[in-house]
């Protein structure tokens, strides 16, 4: 009843004032779109797509930069795989390398190389005969037990091949190549002289027995080379190739000792035409294992030639 009554008066007040400002009512902006929206026939609309279309679209610059970063990331890349590629080949020419075997060293260059790097110089040290290799051991027993190794470096007994015939039978042996002597690379002091002067079997070094004077490079390698020489010969044969196209010296052919006989020997001849005379051999021939001697005949000295199995000593 109320409510009626307050509705006839503000009825009533707006008639008594015709005159009097009237408002609309206020909206809201979102009841405005759903009810615009709904009386189109369409959804109302989104509040993300107004955001969205609200958005600055990208400036020149902006897009100038993005480029720029694009360009940058494939430039990266582009280097990234020249570097890989460049790896790959070199390590493919590495193992391409690896593969190409070595030509094979001079043996006598590289002894050369090695000699003259060698701290020290090399003395002559006198021995007693056939002692060679016992001072050997004995002086090197010595550098340790007097502390010289840092003054004496090296002791060599220079050692020949030789082909010996004895009994009638071939066989090879190594013999000294200097015998009653040694050789001594060392750095010349009162102690180290001292240490190689007492060593038994040593009678002193060669020259100037207080101021030995060392040997030249030339002398020590004509005395050193011909064992390296033979023994790179040797590896070759084994291992079934050739150092003739080395460039090394070659090796003269191993002299022929013969223990049975010697120059001037009497022998009794035992087999042949000429078996139970004596004759005296003028000339030995190891490589053919014959002799050339001469035989008395009839009083008179006839040459001839006989080989080892047609005599023996008498």
């Amino acid at each position: 009843m109320e409510q009626r009554v307050s509705e006839q008066y503000n009825e009533t007040e707006a008639i008594d004032n015709p005159d009097a400002e009237v408002t609309d009512p206020v909206v809201e902006d979102d009841v405005l779109e759903a009810t615009e929206g709904a009386a189109e026939g369409t959804a109302p609309a989104v509040a993300e797509i107004d955001d969205d279309l609200d958005a600055e679209e990208p400036t020149d610059e902006a897009l100038a930069d993005l480029v720029e970063a694009e360009g940058q990331v494939a430039d990266e890349a582009a280097a990234e795989l020249v570097e890989e590629t460049l790896d790959a080949d070199e390590a493919a020419a590495e193992d391409a390398e690896d593969d190409v075997p070595a030509e094979d060293e001079d043996p006598l260059e590289a002894f050369r190389r090695e000699l003259w790097a060698k701290p020290g110089d090399w003395y002559v040290v006198h021995t007693y005969s056939g002692m060679e290799n016992r001072v050997k051991s004995n002086l090197e027993n010595r550098i340790v037990s007097l502390n010289m190794e840092d003054y004496i470096h090296e002791i060599v007994v220079p050692i020949e091949d030789i082909v010996e015939i004895k009994n009638g039978q071939r066989r090879t042996r190594k013999k000294p190549a200097l015998p009653g002597y040694v050789l001594v690379r060392m750095d010349l002091t009162d102690e180290s002289w001292s240490a190689v002067r007492h060593t038994p079997s040593v009678t002193g070094f060669v020259g100037n027995s207080h101021q030995p004077v060392p040997l030249s490079m030339d002398e020590v390698e004509n005395m050193l080379a011909p064992a390296v020489v033979a023994a790179a010969e040797i590896a070759a044969a084994a291992a079934g190739t050739s150092t003739s196209g080395s460039g090394s010296a070659s090796t003269a052919k191993k002299a022929i000792e013969v223990v049975d006989f010697d120059l001037g020997d009497s022998v009794q001849v035992v087999d042949g035409p000429f078996a139970t005379l004596h004759a005296t051999i003028t000339e030995i021939n190891a490589e053919s294992q014959r002799v050339k001697a001469l035989v008395e005949i009839f009083g008179r000295e006839t040459p001839v030639e006989l080989s080892f199995s047609q005599i023996e000593k008498g």
